[in-house]
């Protein structure tokens, strides 16, 4: 029985072997690995439907080739065809689903997310805001480095949050690690970050506002080389601290804050990032991905870089494309955050950003806080947390004002779904075809109705979004051909995984070792 009992581990190190050398390459020679943490049995069922193997129908599917009436297969998670099918749902042995006109779209991606977990799960948590995002069409998020304690900076720091997302999920989640000023210069220790399995890093070139420190430009510079050897992306928040007059309105009134962030702290920031990625071709080779654009005049620079051959890409936030400084009532300290909102003219330019592909994508940069945090009864905007929560509203938050500018279903899932996965390295996510994971919103575009309370489930359910009027109503949430949301139920058994990247090939030499 022992020989026999080894031969049976020896047999099962061997195909875990193989099927880790079987992982698709990216194009630089990296690939991704989805790894759940944990007790939990990878054969076990999981989500809303007990099928493994069914169709979806719609009049409405969006594809990379356009939106067409059409039947996708799915077994065992992955999608196995697409086919047109004009004439409704195809016959067949398998269930199939008929959801009539509503939008079948891949499944929403939200690449900048503050779960706040572990150490700070007051804020949020987990099991929160993975659900929101279930019920909002995200099949997957990743979440920021900081705002949680310890910060993700090392690979101890990553493991304990692994640990800690263990049984919460409802999505799938990956992980940014953090650049700060202790591993940016110290290649062996971005090194080990790097391979521990997070999807990029995030730096910050002003204060965080917690224990995550800023980065200068020097320090940044030194990290490209090493980030561009990897093919992962850098995320930069980038403002830089600028000179500026001590307040002086009343902390009441939004723009009293506006005047302490200036658009030139992003221009600044921008034009160091440019600056850095031209100092040497090592440097050039990495991508530097900027985040939650708010000031509209940047794009000038950022396309003049682009250009030239700078490897930049660009996501503004639902907050940008929507509210304007004009707009916020005094004392109204959930509009704050940062960059701030600015006004109706830059907004309307963002929105250009976004039609013309200036702009790569959409965030939701939720970063929630308790409500005290906010100084609601006081409505000091200089002493308020600097951050809106709106994980899961994304959907129809663009949507909204993307009919008004004739924006299409197309560019809604480019903006939301295909360039997220494209900047964290998600081959099998991002778009409606063959082979790629069974990821899928189901909603429908027509539909009107106004947020309130009840529809969000994000831990605290303070958001500037309530109390809108908006277009589009999500139905259903598939992660992985699982059904983990439909039309406010959730499934008992959580489906969400860890995804992490092994980006070295000397991962595969190991598993083959």
């Amino acid at each position: 029985m022992a020989v026999l009992g080894n031969a049976a581990i020896s047999l099962f190190v061997a195909l875990a072997a193989w099927a880790f050398l079987a992982l698709p390459e990216r194009s630089d020679g990296s690939s991704v690995f989805q790894i759940v943490h944990g007790s939990k049995d990878l054969l076990s069922t999981c989500g809303l439907l007990s099928e493994d193997e069914f169709t979806l129908y719609s009049q409405r599917v969006v594809t990379p080739h356009g939106v067409i009436p059409a039947a996708v297969h799915v077994r065992g998670g992955v999608i196995q065809s697409v086919i047109s099918s004009p004439n409704g749902p195809p016959d067949g042995p398998f269930p199939v689903h008929d959801y009539g006109r509503s939008v079948i779209m891949p499944g929403l991606i939200d690449s900048h997310v503050h779960m706040n977990e572990p150490g700070r799960t007051d804020w949020e948590g987990m099991a929160t805001g993975t659900q929101a995002a279930a019920a909002g069409g995200f099949s997957t998020v990743v979440d920021m480095p900081l705002n949680n304690i310890p910060i993700t900076t090392t690979p101890e720091a990553l493991a304990v949050k692994l640990k800690a997302a263990e049984g919460k999920l409802s999505v799938d989640v990956g992980f940014w690690g953090g650049l700060t000023p202790e591993n940016a210069v110290n290649e062996t220790k971005l090194s080990e970050l790097l391979e521990a399995g997070v999807l990029g890093l995030k730096a910050f070139l002003c204060p965080s506002g917690t224990e995550f420190p800023q980065t200068t430009p020097q320090q940044i510079e030194s990290a490209l080389p090493v980030l561009g050897r990897y093919g992962l992306p850098l995320l930069v928040h980038s403002e830089l601290p600028m000179p500026v007059p001590k307040p002086s309105g009343s902390p009441q009134k939004y723009e009293t804050y506006l005047k302490t962030k200036p658009p030139e702290g992003e221009r600044a920031a921008i034009a160091a990032l440019i600056a850095a990625s031209r100092s040497s071709p090592a440097a050039a080779k990495a991508h530097i991905h900027i985040v939650h654009l708010a000031d509209a005049e940047s794009l000038a620079v950022i396309n003049a870089a682009r250009a030239t051959g700078a490897n930049l890409t660009v996501e503004t936030c639902n907050h940008y494309i929507t509210f304007a400084a004009e707009d916020i009532p005094d004392k109204h300290t959930e509009y704050k955050c940062a960059p701030p909102i600015r006004d109706c003219a830059n907004r309307d330019k963002l929105w250009e950003g976004l039609r013309s592909g200036g702009i790569d994508q959409l965030a939701s940069d939720h970063s929630p806080s308790p409500p005290e945090r906010k100084f609601l009864k006081e409505g000091d905007f200089l002493r308020a947390w600097g951050g809106i929560s709106s994980i899961g509203l994304g959907l129809p938050v663009t949507w909204t004002r993307a009919k008004a500018v004739d924006a299409t279903l197309e560019d809604v899932a480019r903006w939301w779904s295909a360039a997220p996965a494209k900047l964290a390295g998600l081959k099998r996510k991002g778009s409606i075809e063959a082979g790629k994971d069974a990821d899928f919103v189901i909603w429908d575009p027509e539909a009107v109705y106004t947020i309130t309370e009840d529809m969000i489930y994000f831990k605290h359910k303070l958001t500037p979004y309530t109390g809108m009027e908006v277009s589009g109503k999500v139905e259903h949430t598939f992660v992985r051909g699982q059904l983990v949301f439909s039309k406010g139920e959730f499934p008992t058994t959580l489906c969400g995984q860890p995804i992490l990247q092994f980006p070295h090939k000397k991962f595969r030499a190991a598993a083959s070792a």
